[in-house]
């Protein structure tokens, strides 16, 4: 069974920093790309940041320059740095990954959500 489990996130002053991490567990024969969502009260779910397996970046406009996605394929282990927090960026942050969990076949997994709170 897989399972993707997040750690990090807290909160924070506006301005500050924050690292949020999600590591994928069970039996799955690959990790395509990873990403992280975040849901605010009252808001759709939105994507922040993805990652391919080889590296590739795309950020949501609002995090661009302030927000990095990393991955460490050998941990299977997905990263998110935070920096210049604002109030709006206060969600649940959720990470998500396409796996190979048989050979061929792909499915989406979703972590559990973290919450990360920036106050003004």
């Amino acid at each position: 069974q897989v399972q993707l489990v997040e750690s990090g996130g807290g909160e924070v002053r506006a301005g500050g920093s924050l690292s949020v991490s999600c590591a994928a567990s069970g039996s799955f024969f690959g990790i395509d790309t990873m990403a992280w969502y975040r849901q605010a009260p009252g808001k759709q779910r939105e994507l922040v940041a993805a990652i391919t397996r080889s590296g590739r970046t795309n950020y949501a406009d609002a995090v661009k320059g302030r927000f990095t996605i990393s991955r460490d394929n050998a941990k299977n282990t997905l990263y998110l740095q935070m920096n210049g927090l604002k109030p709006e960026d206060t969600a649940v942050y959720y990470c998500a990954a396409d796996i190979e969990y048989a050979p061929s076949v792909n499915a989406d997994y979703w972590g559990q959500g973290t919450q990360v709170t920036v106050s003004s």
